[in-house]
């Protein structure tokens, strides 16, 4: 599955970078657990839970895409909206003066990108099963 795992690589990337921002203002306000009342910990928790919450499940989706031959534009496709659309939330939510638009445009594609490989998996799996 090597579309789904260039994908994976550099969304763990991405994940990587909102891991390093939550650490870097977790030290620099001194709180260890939770977020102790700061705003700017809170967004940037919330940024990265949500990338964790949405980007594995879509993983998953894509990864069983391409093992049942899903045209590769398609995953390519997937895989760089995916990337746009968790890159434009993290920066619209991580900000305690938030980019709403930002944050909405960056759902909107994930859920574009969930739902589109959620109909993909249907569509290529259903010619498959087995008769009963």
């Amino acid at each position: 599955m090597p579309i789904t795992a260039l994908y994976a690589g550099l969304l763990a990337i991405l994940f990587f970078v909102l891991s390093i921002r939550v650490i870097g203002i977790r030290r620099s306000a001194r709180v260890a657990v939770g977020a102790n009342g700061n705003p700017a910990l809170l967004r940037r928790m919330r940024a990265h839970a949500n990338f964790a919450e949405y980007v594995p499940y879509i993983l998953v989706l894509m990864g069983l895409g391409e093992g049942l031959q899903a045209p590769p534009l398609l995953l390519h496709g997937m895989g760089a909206a995916l990337i746009i659309g968790r890159a434009l939330h993290a920066c619209g939510i991580s900000q305690v003066d938030e980019k709403l638009w930002l944050r909405v445009t960056g759902m909107v594609i994930t859920f574009t990108v969930l739902l589109t490989g959620a109909l993909m998996c249907i569509a290529l799996a259903f010619p498959r099963l087995p008769k009963i």
